[in-house]
């Protein structure tokens, strides 16, 4: 015997914690999941809270290596992320709405993509520095909550940009950019990042400042190393974001940048930290 899908049925354990009021807007909510690597992990999370409206967007393959931390299975290696994604999402919900785009955002899709979306949670590669700046500067162009993040070590970083807000990633970036720009030449990912970490390093685990700094290193000298990423931390992302997004929807005070949220299952800690001022609140 098939059984039939039944929405309501699906979410019955939300009671108590999430409103029928929140719950609804949830289902109707569009949520576009930009980078399906770590962003498999919001969006697994997204599908079983109740979310039914998807616009998944990455241009890379399932590989071995992401198995540690992604929410992909060994017969997914080789496969399109968006759609080993999309198949996750409907086997949670036969019934939800998910357009896959076999992409990486450019100039030229951008803009139209993120016109689909109530919602932006941003995990696009940062190695793709232009790419990430033009995301943010599209949802705020069309007035999208944008949620970006960075696992950690054995914790997470999300950071909340509020939709119709004067302030962009390009904002908080810029005195980085603006820092290894000399001579007017286009800022390397490297040395942004670098910049960047250096003023968030007070508030990191000093495990993570080794790791990021080695391969921030090996990528100067030319070297091609992927950071390394544990599984607790992409679980973390899922978490915290998610919670995050409940309480927007549910009209909850959450911290927006230039704050930005960040814990550590090493220290047990869940800190604030305004990265204008690189200072916990």
């Amino acid at each position: 015997m098939t059984n039939a899908f039944d929405y309501e049925t699906s979410v019955t354990r939300n009671s108590g914690y999430i409103s029928a009021e929140t719950q609804a807007k949830i289902r109707k909510t569009r949520l576009l999941i930009a980078g399906c690597g770590i962003g498999s992990s919001p969006a697994v999370c997204a599908a079983r809270m109740g979310f039914e409206n998807f616009v998944l967007v990455d241009g890379d393959v399932v590989d071995a290596h992401n198995l540690n931390r992604q929410f992909y299975d060994f017969a997914d290696i080789g496969k399109p992320k968006v759609a080993a994604l999309k198949d996750k999402i409907l086997r949670i919900n036969p019934e939800a709405k998910v357009e896959a785009i076999e992409a990486y955002l450019d100039a030229d899709n951008t803009q139209e993509i993120v016109g689909k979306a109530d919602i932006v949670f941003d995990t696009v590669d940062f190695l793709d520095l232009p790419a990430i700046l033009r995301l943010h500067d599209s949802a705020k162009k069309h007035k999208a909550h944008i949620f970006t993040a960075l696992s950690v070590g054995f914790g997470a970083l999300v950071w909340y940009f509020p939709a119709g807000s004067s302030l962009t990633l390009t904002d908080i970036l810029a005195p980085d950019i603006a820092g290894s720009s000399a001579g007017g030449t286009v800022p390397s990912y490297a040395d942004v990042f670098a910049s960047f970490i250096q003023r968030l390093a007070p508030h990191l685990d000093a495990e993570v400042v080794e790791q990021v700094s080695k391969v921030l290193t090996m990528m100067k000298d030319g070297k091609p190393c992927p950071a390394s990423q544990v599984a607790v931390g992409s679980f973390a992302i899922g978490a915290m974001a998610m919670s995050m997004m409940h309480d927007l929807l549910a009209g909850n005070p959450i911290p927006s940048a230039p704050k930005l949220v960040l814990h550590s299952f090493r220290s047990y800690q869940t800190q604030i930290v305004d990265v204008s001022t690189s200072q916990p609140s």
